[in-house]
């Protein structure tokens, strides 16, 4: 079992930066709720902010395009997003721990991205 996310895209928006994650639910189980805490660090490798993603319901098998714009975020200035925790991760017979446990990342841009 495993719940794959991809850091997909990282583009400038009129509101900062907007990330494109692809993540699919392999868990075996829907999710009702999924969402991460990220930590975003600048150029230097100083953390630049927390922020919690809120990718909502993960139906089992499925795979779904989220976009998150961080207002304020320069992407260029980006080197590394972190996902520090799982702050939700609820669906029938998932125990809280699972979406931490099964994450596997990965990125197809030049931000490193990761647990």
């Amino acid at each position: 079992p495993a719940l794959s996310l991809e850091l997909n895209a990282a583009q400038p928006s009129e509101k900062g930066c907007r990330l494109t994650f692809v993540v699919n639910n392999a868990l075996g189980a829907d999710l009702s709720k999924a969402a991460f805490e990220i930590a975003l660090f600048n150029e230097a490798g100083v953390v630049d902010r927390l922020t919690v993603l809120d990718f909502k319901d993960l139906p089992a098998g499925k795979t779904k395009v989220t976009r998150f714009d961080l207002a304020g975020a320069d992407c260029g200035k980006l080197s590394r997003v972190l996902i520090n925790s799982a702050t939700e991760c609820a669906g029938t017979g998932v125990e809280p721990a699972a979406c931490m446990r099964a994450l596997k990342t990965s990125t197809r841009t030049a931000i490193a991205f990761g647990v």
